[in-house]
């Protein structure tokens, strides 16, 4: 079972153009995506109407959820005043900026999303998030705690998490005492703002092989995809708009 996950596009047409072309080519059962299609650059409504007329399975991101509720807050944690000052302008631009239908699609999104399979003879879960299964605006950093991880999967009943919301991709296995095997957490990265030092799209293949047990660490295999795609234009529309031109150096930097 090939599954493609992505994240995080947050307005950038361009690379989700890109991305659409790159998982084209690839032997994919199914996509999914974990939200954030909106803010920081132009295009959200393209964005969103990419991501309906194409049916994929979406759960909301902290800034859908935010857009769709059309308030003035997006629940991320900026870390000084002169980035949330920028927020400020960046969720103005986009409640501005969305179209009724569009912010109406935001608002329906869910939060999760639980697909059940047999491993096995075993019944497993994995689970899609966008910044934990206890907060949409949770930050699963990498250096969190084991024993923190396996707890939130645990108290979540997943056996394999994946999540995006930092846009620094990684994967993590833990030794799960109930089926003796593995339990996992996947950050996925981000399509349209990576955050990881590389300017380039993320997205992730994950391939469950649904015949071995779960005692096989490789029975799980986490690939994660990068891609080009056309920065300046997205860097550029940017820099065309009232958005501080910050995030185009951003998305040039992959910060």
């Amino acid at each position: 079972m090939r599954i493609a996950l992505f994240s995080d596009i947050h307005a950038n047409l361009p690379a989700l153009e890109a991305f659409f072309n790159d998982v084209e080519t690839e032997k994919i059962d199914t996509i999914y995506c974990l939200g954030d299609l909106v803010g920081y650059n132009i295009w959200p409504n393209e964005v969103v109407n990419e991501i309906r007329k194409r049916r994929i399975p979406c759960i909301a991101g902290n800034y859908d959820e935010g857009i769709g509720l059309n308030i003035p807050e997006c629940g991320c944690a900026y870390k000084t005043d002169e980035d949330k000052a920028m927020g400020k302008i960046s969720i103005a631009y986009t409640n501005a900026a969305i179209g009724d239908e569009e912010r109406q699609y935001l608002r329906q999104l869910p939060r999760h999303i639980r697909v059940e399979f047999l491993m096995g003879s075993k019944k497993s879960t994995l689970m899609l998030v966008h910044g934990s299964p206890r907060k949409i605006n949770e930050y699963l950093f990498e250096d969190r705690e084991e024993a923190s991880f396996t707890r939130i999967l645990d108290e979540a009943n997943a056996d394999i998490l994946c999540f995006g919301h930092t846009h620094k991709p990684y994967h993590r296995s833990f030794a799960n005492a109930s089926n003796g095997g593995y339990k996992h957490a996947i950050n996925i990265g981000s399509v349209g703002k990576p955050k990881d030092g590389n300017p380039q799209g993320g997205y992730v293949i994950l391939d469950i092989d649904i015949t071995a047990d779960w005692s096989n660490l490789e029975a799980v295999k986490v690939e994660f995809k990068r891609f080009e795609y056309d920065i300046e234009k997205a860097a550029s529309a940017i820099e065309g708009s009232v958005l501080p031109n910050a995030y185009a150096q951003m998305l040039k930097e992959g910060k």
